[in-house]
Parts: C-alpha cells; sequence; structure tokens
C-alpha cells in the first residue's frame, strides 16, 4: 500500500503542486447563473471536476457548502471524489474535524478506502490536544491516508490562540512539532499542516516538519505567488491553495482550464 505522502509526491512531480479549492457557496453558483440547491450543487461540482480533476494535483472540496443540502448534498460529493481520484486527482477533504475518542475515529473513517466518500487526505483541528487526533493518524496509517492540522491560519484575529505561549513554544510551533513527530514515527510524509498563504511573516519553524504544508489564501484572499515564495523558500512541500480565482472562470470547462493553468504556471516560473 503507497502512502499518502507517496502519492503526493507522485502527483505534485507530474502535475505541479497547484491545490484547487470546490467551494460552491451561494454568490458563486450564482455567479454561474445555477440555482442554490442539490441540482445546482451537482452540476456546479460536475463541471469543476470534469475540467480539473485531470490536471492538477490536488482538488479540495470544502464539505461545509455540500452539508447545507443534507443527504443529497453528501451524495453529490460521493459521486464526485472517486471520478476525481479515478481522473488522477488527489481528493483533500476540507473538514477540519477535531473531538476525542471514538467521534474521531468516526471522522477518521473517511479516510478507509471502504467509506463512501473515500478521500486521499482530510484537514483537522487540534484545539482539543495532541492525543486528541491520534484515531486520524492510527487510520491514516492504516490505509495509506494523510492529514493537514491547522497551525498557522492568516485570518486576522488567528494569533490570539496561535500565538498563545506553551513552555516556550507558541501553540502553533506545537502543533507543527506533533506533526514533525508523526512523520518523524513512521517516515511517510503523509502528515502536513496549514499555514496560511497571506500572513505578514513567517513566524514558525517548518524545518523539521517532514511533511506538507497547505497554504491556502492565493488570490481573492490576497495571496500571491510571490508570498509563496517569500513565505516558505526553498526545501518545504508546499501545496498552495487557489479556489475563487479559478472558480469564478466557470462555467466554462476551457475556461476553468486556463484559470488553473494560468497559477500552475506561475507556481512553475
Amino acid at each position: 500500500m503507497r502512502t499518502f505522502g507517496e502519492r503526493l509526491s507522485d502527483a505534485v512531480g507530474a502535475r505541479g503542486p497547484l491545490c484547487v479549492g470546490i467551494d460552491p457557496h451561494v454568490p458563486l453558483l450564482a455567479k454561474w447563473g445555477l440555482p442554490d440547491s442539490p441540482e445546482g450543487l451537482a452540476r456546479f461540482t460536475d463541471a469543476v471536476v470534469d475540467a480539473l480533476a485531470g490536471s492538477v494535483a490536488v482538488l479540495k472540496p470544502q464539505l461545509a457548502f455540500y452539508e447545507r443540502h443534507g443527504s443529497r448534498g453528501l451524495a453529490v460529493l460521493e459521486d464526485a471524489v472517486p471520478r476525481a481520484r479515478a481522473a488522477g486527482a488527489l481528493v483533500l477533504l476540507d473538514a477540519k474535524r477535531g473531538d476525542i475518542g471514538s467521534t474521531m475515529d468516526a471522522y477518521a473513517d473517511y479516510l478507509r478506502p471502504d467509506h463512501p466518500l473515500a478521500i486521499d487526505a482530510m484537514t483537522v483541528s487540534p484545539f482539543l490536544g495532541p492525543d486528541s487526533l491520534q484515531p486520524a493518524v492510527d487510520t491514516a496509517r492504516e490505509f495509506g491516508g494523510g492529514l493537514f492540522v491547522l497551525a498557522r491560519t492568516s485570518n486576522p484575529d488567528a494569533g490570539t490562540l496561535q500565538h498563545a505561549v506553551v513552555g516556550e513554544r507558541t501553540v502553533a510551533q506545537a502543533v507543527v512539532d506533533t506533526v514533525g513527530g508523526w512523520n518523524a514515527a513512521d517516515g511517510s510524509g503523509s502528515f502536513g499542516v496549514v499555514v496560511g498563504a497571506t500572513l505578514a511573516e513567517m513566524d514558525v519553524d517548518l524545518d523539521r516538519l517532514g511533511g506538507p504544508v497547505l497554504a491556502p489564501g492565493l488570490g481573492a484572499q490576497g495571496g500571491s505567488v510571490a508570498d509563496v515564495r517569500r513565505l516558505f523558500g526553498a526545501g518545504v512541500r508546499v501545496l498552495p491553495s487557489v479556489s475563487r480565482d479559478v472558480l469564478a472562470a466557470g462555467p466554462d470547462p476551457a475556461a476553468l482550464r486556463a484559470a488553473a493553468d494560468r497559477w500552475a504556471a506561475e507556481l512553475a516560473g
């Protein structure tokens, strides 16, 4: 069984590091001329998957936009995720789950190959402590999945908690060090962190992470390729993530591909 870290390295090597979010929020559905309904959601998702799954390394659906439509919204993802993976894209579910014990174990089931919504990786929250994520770590290791743990996000008030000091480290650094320990323990490189691409400066040390960094915020949120290079430099495996700046080009498939190709070319330049 190949690990998520291995699959990610292959996908990035073949397709470049771009991650495209699938965020079908109401204004974007309206811009596409689609209703805010399960039918509109399906048409939007199908168009993005059909246009991009064959060329980008990672697609990142935001689970909340599907859950808000109930079981019919989740059914859209259950159809789209295996098609995206069959076309060669890795699927990173942006779920930001965090809990303890059997509840975290149940969330981690998304990483099982027999789950109706089997994915490659998911985002998780460490707020309840490192041990709270152990069920997800165990499931990821068992089935070759990956995790991206919220560490240093770039929303304006993130520092309220992430800059708090525990011992001699900030909370954000403690998260990074914890994830680095998981990678050091098994050498898989399957465990990453989320660090925003719109930070004013890099204030966590990623040298011993040993895994990937998901860097959201390109485009409409103000981040640029120059910011990615300024913040992360060489030697850090970064997945820059863009959503609205690509999705706004739809619903035309060629326009969606062209928008993603422009970002990919700039990242490669």
